[in-house]
């Protein structure tokens, strides 16, 4: 291990043993061996042609804000693109890596006059993992701007048109693909009159601030929506509103909101999330499906 990390280190920086908890927006999760930060593409290649090498595996890392992390440990890399965090705008156009925030990337376009960012500017992710979960709000979605993802894949990089990369509600053709890595993307957005969009936003951001809990650690919305269904109103429908497993709970204030009220565990958590599907799979013989992604999990 020492080994590994002396030569890892000298490519980028490395974390040993740290905590998934300090990497999540629920601030759950067990120890990763190694967090590996490159500065480019170069360094990222070297990363992962090295970790392959000595078969370690490996995970890419955003914001950590759609994470449900076991409280094990994790013997493996997890990589993080935070130095990935370049954009710049052409015309209409937006090229921006993987590591931007996806919030502030929707207020500079705001500034510029330009839409179809809006649904993302309550988004606490990155482009990356936005890209990867097809994030969306407000009956909207990267896939109605990607117009194509830069991947690395198989040794190369390479930009997918938008058309190839399987997006649907919540889904992507990248989430079947764990070795491929999402590096930058490219999003053809609209001109409108700014003052009509920061309005919109603003108007946007009073209601989540209204109705989530965002003082809170939580993985935002924990279950998709059933096809013309809320999940939250099927929570509610069971009485799960306030309802806890340990220091897991269900949001008083967004019953599709699960919050860590304390320290939470893992375990907590998903035993929540499993007897909420129970008990509306038994009340309305519906499934609900996690939103939240699962990792390290056996």
């Amino acid at each position: 291990m020492k080994e590994l990390e002396k030569i890892l280190s000298q490519i980028a920086t490395v974390e040993v043993d740290k905590p998934l908890a300090e990497l999540t927006t629920l601030h759950i999760g067990g120890p990763a061996d190694y967090v590996i930060y490159p500065d480019n593409m170069v360094a990222l290649d070297a990363v992962i042609r090295i970790l392959r090498h000595a078969g370690v595996p490996f995970k890419i890392f955003g914001n950590g804000s759609n994470l449900l992390c076991s409280d094990e440990p994790f013997h493996g890399a997890v990589i993080r693109l935070k130095k990935f965090n370049n954009f710049s705008f052409v015309h209409n156009c937006v090229l921006a890596e993987a590591g931007c925030s996806i919030i502030a990337l929707s207020y500079k376009a705001m500034e510029k006059g330009l839409s179809g960012l809006e649904f993302a500017s309550g988004i606490p992710g990155t482009v990356g993992g936005a890209a990867f979960m097809n994030a969306g709000a407000y009956r909207s979605d990267m896939s109605h701007v990607l117009d194509a993802v830069f991947v690395y894949r198989d040794g190369r990089f390479e930009w997918i048109p938008a058309s190839e990369c399987g997006f649907a509600y919540r889904t992507s053709l990248f989430q079947s693909h764990s070795d491929w890595v999402i590096i930058a993307v490219r999003m053809v957005l609209q001109s409108e009159d700014p003052t009509e969009i920061h309005e919109l936003m603003d108007s946007r951001r009073e209601r989540r601030m209204a109705s989530q809990p965002l003082n809170m650690p939580s993985a935002g919305s924990v279950f998709r929506n059933p096809d013309s269904l809320q999940a939250w109103k099927l929570v509610d429908g069971i009485g799960y509103r306030g309802h806890r497993c340990g220091d897991a709970q269900v949001s008083e204030k967004h019953s599709n909101f699960i919050v860590n009220a304390g320290n939470a565990t893992a375990d907590d958590f998903l035993q929540l999330v499993e007897e909420i599907q129970q008990k509306v799979r038994d009340q309305y013989q519906i499934d609900l499906h996690m939103e939240v992604e699962k990792f390290n999990w056996k």
